[in-house]
């Protein structure tokens, strides 16, 4: 699949590394504008120094989206030096590691509590924020795209998952209500989920070895084709769609698209 999207802008949050970062090369490699958005520091300078190196139309937007202030502060940035954005992802997450870096589930009542505000405020109101400030500027032009990243049911539910998986019910619980609010003001939400455990910053640097010999890690490049193609004209108008990324062709089959 191959789009020019020359004259398309991009806001990626999480985009300093893993599915985020991944995305943003996806766009910025068929001509799109992206503003890589992730908390600042050298980790941000040097992801978005990467991919500018490459020449492509990539922006450090420094966000930390806990954070009412940050939040405002990049939307200001895009607001004057933009006007505008087609398309934000709202992928910045933390993952089960900040409430337990080990493999043994931690049950719910012994999970730390400021960690637990930690993922929810970050997976959770996280999106909230980052969408509340974005969103006015799209129902100004009555145009947009919101993608938000997600994962598996199963994983919302199971035993150990507390908060992450909690964290992101609420975050598609959300999305739901968005894609019924923004629907009127011509703008298109969706949720996009890798379908599987990935090979991210979402897991422990020390236990990814031991991730690996239990299951099969998707890479962090299994987002691409399918934000691409919610970038892309095929998607206008495209709405309250669930897409997992690793079944992305299968989906495309079962909804009769070319591409």
């Amino acid at each position: 699949m191959n789009h020019k999207l020359t004259g398309f802008y991009a806001v990626i949050t999480g985009a300093s590394d893993g599915f985020g970062f991944e995305m943003s090369r996806t766009l910025l490699l068929n001509g799109a504008t992206v503003a890589m958005a992730s908390r600042p520091g050298e980790k941000l300078n040097v992801a978005a120094g990467r991919l500018q190196s490459e020449g492509l139309q990539a922006f450090a937007l420094p966000m930390d989206v806990r954070s009412e202030q940050s939040v405002d502060e990049a939307v200001s940035w895009v607001k004057k030096n933009w006007g505008h954005i087609d398309l934000l992802v709202n992928n910045a997450g933390l993952g089960i590691g900040r409430v337990n870096p080990t493999t043994n589930p931690k049950l719910f009542f012994e999970i730390d509590p400021d960690g637990f505000r930690d993922v929810v405020e970050t997976n959770f109101t996280g999106y909230f924020l980052v969408a509340r400030g974005f969103a006015p500027m799209m129902v100004a032009r009555r145009k947009g795209r919101i993608v938000n990243v997600s994962t598996s049911h199963s994983t919302m539910v199971n035993k150990g998952q507390t908060p992450y998986g909690p964290s992101r019910a609420g975050a598609e619980a959300l999305s739901n209500i968005m894609t019924a609010e923004l629907s009127e003001y011509g703008i298109t939400v969706n949720v996009l989920l890798p379908g599987g455990a990935a090979d991210t910053g979402l897991i422990p640097e020390g236990l990814r070895e031991e991730f690996r010999k239990r299951v099969n890690l998707l890479g962090p490049d299994v987002m691409n084709e399918a934000i691409l193609f919610l970038a892309s004209p095929l998607a206008e108008g495209m709405t309250g769609e669930r897409i997992i990324a690793k079944d992305f062709h299968q989906w495309l089959q079962d909804k009769g698209i070319k591409i």
